[in-house]
């Protein structure tokens, strides 16, 4: 059987990880062998926010690089959707994968689509019901042109459910889950961070912005100066910067000056990612996937968005959806500094995202397809 597996942003990478090393479990094992090609589009092309991922993970190296680059929405999406439906036209894989719901996603699902490959979606059925969000967009294009959706939560098979798409689902937990929990040990030996920044566990926060609707300079503006407030009267941030943020920094925002306690770096590797939220006070963040990060990690999180995907972790107490108004995100700072370190929220509820073993559960699934999409004839 021959799979590609289509990626171009961090979230993927991770998500592809635990994936890369349950596939080659199966192969190994003796199961009917699974020829897996990765392709990167080049979403994510700077080093910081790909390559360092793949040699962190331990990832194969991509076997085709499409280096799609920057550009609109529609621009980059025509660019990834022509170079891939190449590729597919040339390989002709019986199944794609693809992951989460940035631009790669769609377009990998729509290239196999019109081609009549079958079709899966690991993290299927998220859903925020904000339709001014591109990422919810792609992901209800590609979980309704997709022949096997792989739902990380009890929470995504109802949404697929109620969107009559119950046939095409299996519940496979969480692989953002798998990757935390084999990283968590890494980071602790490995990483540096902590020494490199002279931080003190649980004496800081860590602050991510990057979603387009927060990086409009109007809006960024807003949200910085509500961080500078955050950093000089209750705790240090550290603030790793994504690309689309820094042009902002660079451009409109050039005059803004941050506190000397809201402390900018270049966006980091993934353990030392994992290290810096596993020893924070606190998280602000725009991020889904560092909102889950936070929570398997049992970090207390903000989010600074007016809705968020993964109600799991609201449920469990261990995420305040505060929007990104400055006295909303001021009292959810305040809620989470006026308890202890650590409150402890995440003792039992890990359940909702699997027991840390989706990849098996995906790579089972994949296991079992036929070669031609449901959905192309």
């Amino acid at each position: 059987m021959k799979t590609v597996s289509i990626v171009g942003a961090r979230p993927q990478f991770v998500k592809l990880a635990p994936v890369c090393r349950a596939l080659a479990r199966h192969n190994a094992d003796g199961g009917p062998p699974i020829e897996d090609l990765i392709v990167h589009t080049g979403q994510h092309y700077d080093p910081g926010m790909s390559d360092v991922f793949f040699s962190e993970l331990e990832i194969p190296r991509a076997g085709v690089d499409l280096n799609v680059g920057s550009g609109s929405h529609g621009t980059q999406t025509a660019r990834m959707l022509e170079g891939i439906e190449q590729l597919l036209v040339d390989r002709k894989p019986d199944t794609v994968v693809v992951y989460g719901d940035t631009n790669s996603t769609v377009a990998g699902a729509l290239a196999a689509a019109k081609l009549g490959i079958r079709i899966a979606h690991v993290e299927a059925g998220l859903r925020s019901f904000n339709r001014a969000m591109p990422e919810e967009i792609n992901r209800i294009a590609t979980d309704h042109i997709s022949d096997v959706l792989m739902a990380p939560t009890p929470t995504a098979m109802k949404n697929l459910a109620a969107e009559r798409l119950a046939d095409r689902t299996v519940y496979t937990g969480d692989v953002m889950y798998d990757a935390v929990l084999h990283a968590r040990d890494l980071a602790g030996s490995r990483s540096q961070i902590l020494q490199r920044l002279q931080l003190a566990p649980n004496g800081y926060g860590v602050v991510t912005l990057h979603r387009a609707e927060n990086t409009s300079a109007q809006q960024l503006r807003g949200l910085l100066g509500i961080l500078n407030e955050v950093a000089g009267r209750h705790l240090p941030l550290i603030f790793p910067v994504h690309p689309r943020t820094a042009k902002l920094l660079r451009g409109e925002l050039s005059a803004w000056m941050p506190k000397p306690q809201l402390k900018l770096i270049e966006p980091l590797g993934y353990l030392d990612m994992i290290r810096l939220v596993d020893s924070a006070r606190l998280v602000l963040t725009d991020s889904g996937g560092l909102q889950k990060e936070a929570f398997f990690l049992g970090c207390p999180c903000v989010t600074l968005r007016g809705e968020t995907e993964w109600v799991e972790t609201v449920e469990a107490g261990g995420n305040v959806v505060a929007g990104t108004e400055r006295e909303a995100v001021l009292v959810a700072v305040g809620k989470w500094l006026a308890k202890p370190p650590r409150p402890g929220f995440t003792g039992g509820t890990a359940h909702p995202f699997g027991e840390g073993r989706a990849a098996e559960a995906i790579v089972a699934a994949l296991a079992k397809g036929g070669a031609t999409g449901a959905n192309g004839g």
